[in-house]
Formats: C-alpha cells, structure tokens, sequence
C-alpha cells in the first residue's frame, strides 16, 4: 500500500547497543521484534511519541534514528497498523546512508521519553 503524502523523515527508536552493532556491521538487519514480523517498524514524527510509550516505557539508553525515506525505494510499504494509520514498513535491511540524524532519546523526570523536535 502506498502513501501518497508520505513524510521525507520517518523514525526507528532502537536501544544504543543494537544501533552501535548496526554501525559496526554497515546495516541495521533489524530489533528481535522486526526480524520476527519480517520488515523493520519504523514511525512518523506523528507517531514516534505513542510508539515510545507503548513499545519502550521505561527503557533508558535508547536512540531515535531519524531516516530519510526517500532513500528507502521501493522496500518501504506504508501499511495499516496502530488504530488503521499507516505506519512505514522497511522489507530489506537498513542502508545506514539513508540515516540522516541521531539523537539521545532520555527518560524525564515523569518517566516519559524526552523527544528533541521532529521533522
């Protein structure tokens, strides 16, 4: 399924080590969750903020990748998930060249992850 207005920058929240070990090898193949559902689960900047609170309350250590999704072709599938949104959906391993950003994604003091501005 296709989206037409698909955002340029579209996120994976990914604990740092498993992101460290995607530097090392040149590829993100994915979290324990993705290579099990067989694609990576990435979010819009609309949807990064539910997804950390549903998927990763209280994990500390943890990065937000922002990825540039014009970069992606034609592995990335815009799916229904969460609610019926779609959701992007990358069918390939992770060229690390379509990385445009990372930034820390620290807990607050609430206990809720603390997200610098999204594009």
């Amino acid at each position: 399924m296709t989206h037409v207005s698909a955002p340029r920058f579209i996120y994976k929240i990914c604990p740092a080590p498993l992101w460290r070990e995607a530097e090392s090898a040149g590829v993100f193949k994915g979290a324990p969750v993705d290579i099990l559902d067989g694609y990576i689960h990435f979010s819009t900047a609309a949807q990064a903020v539910e997804t950390a609170a549903k998927h990763f309350t209280g994990q500390d250590n943890l990065l937000l990748i922002q990825i540039d999704s014009q970069k992606l072709g034609e592995s990335l599938k815009w799916e229904p998930s969460r609610g019926g949104a779609l959701f992007p959906h990358l069918y390939s391993v992770l060229d690390l060249k379509a990385v445009a950003k990372i930034d820390p994604l620290p807990l607050g003091p609430d206990g809720k992850h603390l997200f610098p501005p999204l594009d």
